[in-house]
């Protein structure tokens, strides 16, 4: 797919046109320049995003992250800010957006992010964060409370019970 074809695609899966998916659209596609990525049929790329925003939609087109295949993960820090691994060779970049060299409308907006330079949009950083293990599949539990199903990791003992989270009473030394 060109370009622009993925464009469109990004565009149709999100819903609309805008700013913000430019955004993340050029992220991908930038961090799939600097570490040699292709859209990821597995977990061979993994990005941490540290918005919930538009862009986010982008990254999953382009690079075929998503939260189902646990290569998409949240870092939430309400920044327009992205690292991305690739698992085969190892090397990590985090994107971070500047600001833009004024205020614009969002037209303009729009199309100083299709047509600036990469590094006029992003700094280029090392990652903060480690690269995270590979998704895991936990046993499945039933709580002994709500009788709803668990994953393993997300159950408690409690008076000798399995419960889930949701069951677990809250803890407060405190309460009055």
């Amino acid at each position: 797919m060109d370009r622009e074809q993925l464009w469109e695609e990004a565009v149709r899966f999100h819903g609309h046109s805008c700013p913000g998916l430019m955004i993340g659209f050029r992220a991908a596609l930038y961090a799939q320049k600097l570490l040699n990525l292709t859209f990821s049929r597995d977990e061979e790329t993994v990005c941490i995003s540290e918005n919930d925003a538009c862009g986010v939609d982008a990254i999953q087109v382009v690079l075929g992250c998503s939260i189902g295949k646990g290569n998409l993960l949240f870092h939430m820090r309400g920044k327009q800010a992205f690292s991305f691994y690739n698992r085969e060779s190892g090397e990590s970049v985090r994107l971070i957006l500047r600001e833009k060299p004024r205020q614009m409308t969002r037209e303009e907006t729009m199309d100083y992010y299709m047509n600036c330079s990469d590094e006029e949009m992003f700094n280029k950083m090392k990652t903060t964060l480690r690269l995270p293990d590979e998704a895991q599949i936990f046993d499945s539990i039933v709580c002994e409370c709500c009788g709803e199903v668990a994953g393993s990791n997300w159950i408690r003992i409690v008076d000798g019970k399995k419960i889930c989270l949701d069951c677990v009473p809250e803890y407060d030394r405190f309460r009055i």
